[in-house]
């Protein structure tokens, strides 16, 4: 058995206040006895503008939020999937919404950038969203050996794209990890069902650490970070407000499952993934 944590905040836009939530957060799971920590996408600042995260950029391996990120993960002695965190790009009005994952040693060991970008009008609320014009897509999916098992990583969006992951699968995932930042428009119509779809289509746990409160801009997150299981059980879950959510994750529990109801080898129609 391993503890996971998927941590829910509601960050703001003072980086050196989320960044002591997040430390307050991942020293709450170390003493739960976490193994593996997933923070929120945008952990370390939701601003007042989509332009704001450009002032915070950082070079890969440099910068205070990844320098933050290793240095948790070597004091707890854990791993931490680094929600998403902006990254400098060779287009200085962009970036890339990097997701890092880090081992118990305070290295960093991988690297998602987020390729689905949420470019969309809620015509229920108002709310308008162009990501693509502050961010830069990514174009590689990521699945990482860990000692907890195979950890894929994607970010909120990507959740709608269910090709992305049977690419996981194939490339051997059964842990998957995804930060997210949902609008409280499209969790309450969406979150829950797409994160129980991917775990059952894939048969894979998910650990889904989301963003979840009001923010500086006016923008309303869901919240609801969930754990659950490959046979789609809710294991764990946190409605609103900032906390952590903790569950035992079985990697024998997955080969059974696969074995059992073998789904994912019943497959006849094979995507052809292009990112």
């Amino acid at each position: 058995m391993t503890v996971v944590v998927a941590i829910q905040m509601a960050s703001g836009p003072n980086v050196n206040a989320n960044l002591l939530e997040a430390e307050r957060l991942i020293a709450s799971a170390a003493a739960e006895g976490a193994e593996l920590v997933v923070l929120p996408e945008n952990f370390a600042l939701m601003g007042h503008d989509e332009t704001d995260k450009l002032a915070i950029r950082e070079s890969q391996g440099v910068g205070e939020i990844q320098g933050f990120l290793s240095l948790q993960a070597k004091k707890h002695g854990l791993w931490i999937v680094g929600g998403t965190i902006p990254m400098k790009t060779e287009d200085d009005s962009r970036i890339r919404a990097a997701c890092l994952l880090f081992n118990a040693q305070g290295e960093q060991v991988a690297r998602y950038d987020k390729i689905h970008l949420f470019d969309v009008s809620l015509p229920d609320s108002g709310e308008h969203y162009i990501e693509s014009e502050t961010i830069e897509p990514g174009a590689d999916p990521v699945v990482v050996d860990t000692p907890f098992g195979k950890l894929g990583l994607a970010v909120c969006y990507d959740l709608r794209f269910p090709e992305l992951f049977r690419d996981m699968v194939d490339r051997g995932m059964e842990i998957l990890a995804i930060p997210s930042a949902f609008t409280a428009i499209t969790g309450k119509a969406h979150w829950e069902a797409l994160i129980r779809a991917r775990a059952i289509e894939n048969q894979c746990y998910v650990i889904a650490a989301a963003q979840g409160g009001y923010h500086a801009s006016g923008r309303e997150t869901y919240g609801d970070s969930m754990i659950v299981d490959p046979w789609g059980i809710i294991l764990n879950r946190l409605s609103k407000a900032a906390g952590i959510v903790k569950a035992d994750v079985d990697i024998e529990r997955v080969g059974n499952v696969r074995k059992t109801f073998p789904a994912v080898e019943h497959r006849r129609l094979q995507c052809k993934v292009s990112f």
